[in-house]
């Protein structure tokens, strides 16, 4: 199944997968900020990506994972997703805590890349596969997630940093929905 970056995504297994692509997309605009020294930019980014990964964090583990594990029976793995969500927290808490020009911001940040990468990897070849064979409504699910996600975009003032940017480009928020 080819990978989708459409806000309306027609399964929950589709829309956390696209979470997924805009975060890779985030992490490598924040490479390119790096790279020419943008400090200002590149802390907003880095807190836009805190945002991004607490919002999908959230709808994985109040909705997605419950349904996977009654679904699969397999608690275990849901347990070890859960349990890389809290790695990834607490780097985050660092990064939302760090100046742009704190030297250890870029490090940070790429230890949450690498946390995140590992943790995606996972998920799309193990658990999304499993909960793609299930009989899970994942129509329905992809509806609660997307719902809970706009609220939590709301919630959080959800908006791309500055118009024209590559991770703003067509979007008014994570599902171009908040706001409205």
């Amino acid at each position: 199944m080819p990978r989708t970056r459409n806000a309306q995504a027609k399964d929950a297994v589709a829309l956390l997968i696209a979470d997924h692509d805009k975060v890779k997309q985030l992490f490598r605009e924040y490479e390119r900020l790096q790279n020419i020294g943008d400090i200002s930019l590149k802390a907003d980014l880095a807190l836009q990506l805190c945002m991004e990964l607490e919002i999908h964090t959230a709808i994985e583990e109040e909705i997605f994972y419950p349904a996977v594990r009654t679904e699969t029976g397999d608690a275990k793995m849901v347990q070890e997703a859960i349990q890389e969500h809290a790695e990834a927290k607490e780097l985050i808490a660092h990064i939302q805590g760090m100046s742009g020009d704190d030297p250890d911001l870029d490090s940070t940040v790429a230890m949450l890349r690498k946390a995140i990468e590992h943790h995606v990897q996972e998920e799309e070849q193990a658990m999304f596969p499993m909960a793609r064979q299930g009989d899970a409504d994942l129509a329905a699910l992809c509806e609660q997630l997307a719902d809970r996600k706009e609220q939590l975009e709301h919630d959080m003032g959800a908006r791309p940093l500055r118009s024209g940017t590559r991770e703003a480009v067509g979007e008014r928020s994570a599902i171009g929905k908040a706001d409205s």
